[in-house]
């Protein structure tokens, strides 16, 4: 089965945004997550910066670019146009801006881009009122069963992943085509060539960032630290540069999404680690430690479930970690309009409940408490329905979630 043939969730948030909304979708995420693939079959008309009559077309201005691409002409529906890449733009905010003020009232409008499209702010008008953002992210175990919206519940009740499915997630990450080929020599190839379009078209496009070669060292370091604290005065001396500046080349990496920040939570945790985030790659399928993948890869996910949960209104969703000065510690606090919500630890194989986890449920307050475990079998009972601490398989846990 092709990426192209996988229906994604995105398609019925957005469907759903436009039916409720005359807002702008600004749709972001990570390159080759699949936002092109989607834009384009929701889009009637896909305007992409990277073409010359097209950047030609919006630098001489919204009218110009209405004219040269027939979008003042009579449809029965409204046309849905896609500016793909549109933020390599200096000027993009204000071209959207006043493509929205004139346009907006007949056409539908999404605007992707593969780096966070606030991250280099370059003046202009506020755009505040004109759009709701989207966060993309590649393919997790609930999407791969289930593309409709969830519920008020927020949770879904649980479903098994089919095992091809659930081994190609582990093995080849979640990335549509690496997930859809399971070929390891492929791969291999894609993820260098990612690196590489990362590394240099994205950095040199859209930051001022110089010594580029010593932030692939730093990338390439970071991929072998994911589920690590992030320890700017060491990072600096692995790669030759003061704290502050490995302080900002990993924004900018984080930005490009290459990997996210985890922030420790420390409300009524005494003596709480208050500063220290960790650190979790993007694409786990570099990730050779069983145990570094397996947190990874649920960081993942938790990740795309918080951002999709805020995304479409249904609360401010967080994620954290817990770690005291006692090295008492739980992977992962998902907290929901400021209070926990659940916490959770993750294991390869060990099914023997973690101490932290009663500890910090008390603490904390938190309604659930789960060890995730990525050995166990699928079990058809809904996690979420547990108060008390519970050993939970991963397949389980993760087709509950978005």
């Amino acid at each position: 089965m092709t990426s192209k043939s996988r229906k994604r969730i995105y398609e019925a948030i957005i469907q759903e945004h436009f039916g409720d909304n005359r807002q702008m979708v600004f749709l972001s995420g990570p390159r080759q997550s699949g936002k092109t693939t989607l834009a384009k079959s929701l889009g009637s008309d896909y305007l992409n910066w990277d073409d010359s009559d097209v950047r030609a077309a919006v630098i001489a201005g919204q009218n110009e670019t209405v004219r040269r691409y027939g979008l003042d002409r009579l449809s029965p529906v409204a046309p849905v146009v896609v500016f793909d890449e549109l933020h390599k733009y200096p000027r993009w905010k204000s071209f959207l801006k006043g493509f929205f003020d004139l346009y907006g009232d007949r056409m539908k409008i999404i605007a992707t881009g593969s780096a966070k499209m606030d991250v280099y702010k370059r003046g202009g008008d506020s755009m505040m009122g004109r759009y709701f953002p989207y966060r993309m992210h590649p393919f997790s175990v609930a999407e791969l069963i289930d593309v409709s919206l969830p519920g008020n519940s927020l949770v879904r009740s649980p479903r098994s992943i089919d095992d091809a499915d659930w081994a190609s997630l582990l093995e080849f990450g979640g990335f549509p085509e690496p997930f859809t080929r399971r070929n390891r020599r492929f791969s291999a190839r894609w993820a260098e060539l990612r690196m590489e379009q990362m590394m240099v078209d994205d950095l040199r496009t859209l930051t001022k960032v110089q010594g580029l070669e010593q932030v692939r060292i730093m990338a390439e370091l970071l991929a072998n630290r994911s589920g690590e604290q992030l320890v700017y005065d060491s990072l600096a001396r692995d790669v030759a540069v003061d704290p502050k500046t490995a302080k900002n080349w990993t924004g900018v990496l984080k930005y490009l999404y290459y990997g996210f920040e985890v922030r420790p939570w420390f409300r009524n945790v005494e003596n709480s680690i208050r500063k220290t985030p960790k650190w979790y790659l993007r694409d786990w399928s570099r990730i050779d430690d069983p145990g570094r993948r397996c947190e990874t890869i649920t960081a993942c996910h938790l990740l795309k479930a918080v951002d999709a949960w805020t995304d479409m209104g249904y609360g401010r969703f967080e994620l954290f970690y817990l770690r005291d000065k006692q090295k008492r510690e739980v992977d992962f606090l998902v907290s929901r309009d400021g209070q926990p919500w659940f916490i959770a630890e993750v294991k390869a194989s060990d099914t023997h409940l973690s101490p932290g986890l009663g500890h910090y449920q008390r603490v904390t307050g938190a309604r659930h408490a789960f060890q995730i475990v990525f050995d166990e079998p699928f079990v058809d009972a809904d996690c979420f329905v547990r108060r008390d601490p519970v050993v939970v398989p991963a397949r389980t846990f993760l087709s509950q979630l978005i």
